[in-house]
């Protein structure tokens, strides 16, 4: 039997159907909340809106709807859709909760929000534009002059600056929830640096997936309109003159709670993601560090809050913002979306001044009433008096701890009126609303879960376009209270039906005009490229420990064809030369030491450097390709899995899973990566980690240890290097010191070879962006080619009856790699300081 024809199933019977007169049998077992008003069900079968889907759902059937949303479970995984609950304090990334079932909302309601969105971002841009000029409403009272003046996103450098484009806000976003009335209410305003637009797409893209039919048969609106706005918006921000801006997204970093939607939307957006130290003012332009040197940005698409942005002007002791960016704004040098400042109207105090705001401002009416918010020591003492009817929140911030005065013990709730009594200007007191539920898939049940939207708008002309979609966060009813401010819950994509057929939209460029032909040229920025280098070196120190513990631990397996206690011996000196602990672990003989190695990520350091290998991924989000993410992802819970039970076979099983995991990765930089710097430097990253493995485990066969150059040390050094098969096919079994050291050493058709790597490594250091059209090589590539000729040149019979000869150039090739590494970070990843002019 199907799970979803058990006891709770969404699925039920015709009988039943005709029992509980629901339409469709998919919502059929869905019973709202009492006293809750239910996005849904009216109480008396479902609402109009909802019918279509549960109709299609019905046609899908358990099986079938089961196999789709693991597709989009998977799409999640493959993706990294994630969110960093707490960024700060450094807890891990957790997976992006997404709801199979959409948030259904028609036309009529849908137009009454769209307007009331757009009304609202119009009403906040004059506040801002009020509360940087004139101040009419501080002087006439409408506005505290605390909500403002004492307001820490009140930025003094600000005042009076013209914002870029005439207008505070460009992007805006708010938060809305439906009351047990049906009313709908704004709970908060994001107007720094609004979040979400990316998640929502992505959103989109997996239930469209998923849901194909569904989507397309309920008329869903699009939501590519928002995005050309969004892109036509930023390039009106532009500086005069400049036909094809250059647009960054400013982000705070990896470390970002909502890094992979600013990554994903840059890349969506086709725009370059840059953080502080990319960027750097010169004669009040905003530059960007290239390889190629550094080139204007002209307009910035901001996700790193206010405060943070300039440490000349504003918070000192920022190490994420650019300093002179103030500046640079303030001489229309580049534009900002949204203008600095801007965070001042997420005020929470300013909710209660919306009616009055409106009238004043606009000359109408507020569309949508925010929730019943005030402030000041009388209603705060009304908040204690009713503590089942409101919430105390801080006044002056959308997050911070909220209080819930029935929820309190005596201790907390006399700390509560004494900071409430010390600062009563701090607090706010807000209406404790319990919002709307819909219908959520939690297992194989239906669950009503409590649903807050947030909506976005974008600055067109005068007024603002409204995202015809958004993002719906779901919570529980225990985290109901104070989860829309929190950051827990899951969430849906919010599905706005049309009243007829829906256009198809895209954002690619019209084919009917000329387009410019490119080739990828020097205007990689150098922190991406020296992220891209550091990838490849890690994924290849990935792959060289993962093989010389395979080939340990191949010696311990069943069907070992090399075992035997030279091997292991063998093995065991070449892991302890390499700074594996083995002498460090608690086990019986080499072979146990083996197992406890291979079998523990944070011993072998596989564990160190998986760490390494996803934050630097994190970094270059937007550079890597879709398939490339996925090699990434596969690769990650292999690299991190930790074995309760050493067992040779399972380790060996593991190992293999991890070798083939790397192969892949390696795989889509050298077939799906586009041949410009960024792949030059991944690649070289990876060339020369695997020339300096190749010349240390080349020295600890033949120059050290009490038996250099013996049968096991020759053979344990032909597995690790994979290249046994090609040996033997060469000279059968005929293990020669001088033949071995030909095919690892320099052989140029072994891509395992060290010849193999220098030989890539001086190319791809000649083809680096500043190379070309220099009358003399720089340090790294004279030095690039003096590797190469070493190697190439060697004679390997000689080498390999002379050791001690052999020993000094292995080392010397080992020493000169970690030099070139060196040299190239010195001579193309420090960013030059003079400027190139142009388009970029």
């Amino acid at each position: 039997m199907n799970q979803h024809q058990t006891q709770g199933s969404p699925w039920t019977s015709a009988a039943q159907l005709d029992q509980v007169g629901v339409e469709g049998s998919f919502f059929a077992s869905y019973q709202p909340l009492p006293g809750i008003w239910d996005e849904c069900h009216d109480g008396r079968g479902l609402r109009a809106d909802w019918r279509s889907l549960g109709t299609h759902l019905d046609r899908l059937g358990p099986a079938q709807l089961d196999r789709r949303w693991d597709q989009g479970r998977r799409l999640i995984r493959e993706n990294g859709l994630a969110f960093q609950a707490h960024a700060s304090t450094g807890s891990a990334v957790r997976p992006w909760s997404l709801d199979p079932l959409p948030l259904m909302i028609g036309s009529i309601t849908w137009q009454h929000l769209a307007e009331a969105v757009a009304q609202r971002a119009r009403l906040l841009n004059a506040a801002l534009a009020d509360a940087y000029g004139p101040q009419r409403m501080l002087l006439d009272g409408v506005v505290p002059a605390a909500a403002v003046l004492a307001h820490p996103h009140y930025l003094r450098p600000c005042r009076d600056v013209p914002p870029s484009g005439g207008a505070w806000l460009h992007l805006y976003a708010c938060d809305l929830a439906r009351g047990p009335d049906g009313a709908w209410r704004v709970l908060a305003d994001h107007t720094q640096t609004p979040p979400g637009a990316g998640f929502a797409l992505e959103n989109r893209l997996v239930l469209t997936r998923t849901l194909a039919e569904p989507f397309r048969d309920c008329r869903v609106e699009r939501l590519a309109p928002f995005f050309q706005a969004l892109r036509a918006c930023l390039n009106r921000l532009a500086p005069p003159g400049r036909e094809r801006p250059r647009i960054g997204l400013l982000t705070p970093g990896p470390g970002a709670e909502t890094y992979f939607e600013q990554a994903y939307l840059a890349q969506y957006l086709g725009y370059d993601l840059v953080q502080g130290d990319d960027l750097t003012v010169r004669e009040g332009r905003v530059l960007l560090k290239t390889l190629g040197g550094l080139v204007p940005v002209d307009v910035l698409l901001r996700r790193l809050a206010d405060e943070w942005c300039d440490p000349l002007e504003l918070r000192s002791d920022s190490s994420l913002g650019v300093l002179g960016l103030v500046g640079a704004a303030r001489s229309g040098g580049v534009g900002l979306a949204n203008a600095l400042g801007a965070g001042l109207a997420e005020n929470p105090a300013w909710l209660a001044a919306g009616p009055e705001l409106s009238r004043r401002l606009l000359g109408e009416e507020l569309r949508i009433a925010p929730i019943a918010t005030a402030g000041g020591a009388e209603a705060l003492a009304e908040a204690m008096a009713n503590p089942s009817r409101f919430l105390i929140r801080p006044a002056f911030a959308n997050r911070g701890r909220v209080w819930q005065p029935d929820q309190l013990d005596e201790d907390e709730r006399r700390r509560l009126v004494a900071e409430l009594e010390c600062r009563p200007h701090g607090w706010i007191r807000q209406e404790h609303l319990l919002a709307s539920t819909a219908p959520t898939l939690i297992g194989s049940d239906i669950v009503p879960r409590h649903v807050v939207v947030r909506l976005f708008a974008v600055r067109q002309g005068d007024s603002y376009l409204v995202m015809t979609g958004g993002l719906a966060r779901t919570f529980s009813p225990d985290e109901a209270r104070d989860g829309w401010l929190g950051r827990g819950g899951g969430s849906k994509d919010v599905w706005a039906l049309a009243e007829g057929a829906v256009p198809d939209l895209s954002l690619l460029p019209p084919q009917d005009g000329p387009i410019e032909l490119r080739r990828g040229g020097p205007d990689l920025p150098s922190r991406v490229a020296d992220n891209l280098f550091w990838l490849g070196r890690y994924a290849e120190r990935v792959e060289d420990t993962t093989r010389l513990l395979r080939s340990a631990v191949a010696c311990l397996a069943e069907d070992a064809e090399l075992g035997g206690p030279a091997a292991i011996e063998a093995h065991v000196d070449l892991l302890r030369r390499f700074g594996q602990p083995i002498d460090e672990l608690d086990a019986q003989g080499p072979g146990g030491c083996i197992l406890l190695l291979a079998a523990d990520p944070a011993a072998s350091g596989l564990g160190g450097l998986q760490g390494h290998l996803r934050r630097t991924a994190a970094a270059v989000r937007d550079r890597l390709s879709a398939d490339t993410w996925r090699a990434l992802a596969a690769l990650d819970p292999i690299l991190g899995a930790d074995q309760a039970e050493p067992d040779a076979n399972q380790s060996l099983s593991r190992l293999n899973g991890i070798i083939l995991a790397c192969a892949a990765l390696a795989g889509m930089g050298r077939e799906n990566t586009t041949r410009g710097p960024g792949w030059r430097f991944l690649d070289l990253g990876r060339r020369l980690e695997r020339a300096t493995f190749t010349a240390d485990l080349l020295n600890e066969s033949f120059c050290a240890g009490d038996d250099p150059g013996s049968r096991a040390r020759l053979e344990a050094l032909l597995s690790i290097a994979d290249s046994a098969i090609t040996y033997r096919s060469r000279y059968r079994a005929d293990l020669r010191p001088g033949a071995v050291l030909d095919l690892l050493g320099t052989d140029t058709t072994n891509p395992r070879s060290l010849a193999f790597q220098v030989d890539q490594i001086r190319k791809h250091v000649e083809g680096l962006p500043r190379e070309r059209g220099r009358a003399l090589p720089s340090p790294a590539a004279r030095l690039a080619t003096r590797l190469a000729d070493e190697v190439m040149l060697a004679d390997p019979d000689a080498l390999a009856a002379d050791p001690e000869r052999l020993g000094a150039l292995l080392t010397k090739i080992a020493d000169d790699c970690a030099t070139l590494a060196e040299a190239v970070t010195v001579t193309y990843l420090a960013h030059s300081s003079n400027a190139r002019q142009g388009n970029g």
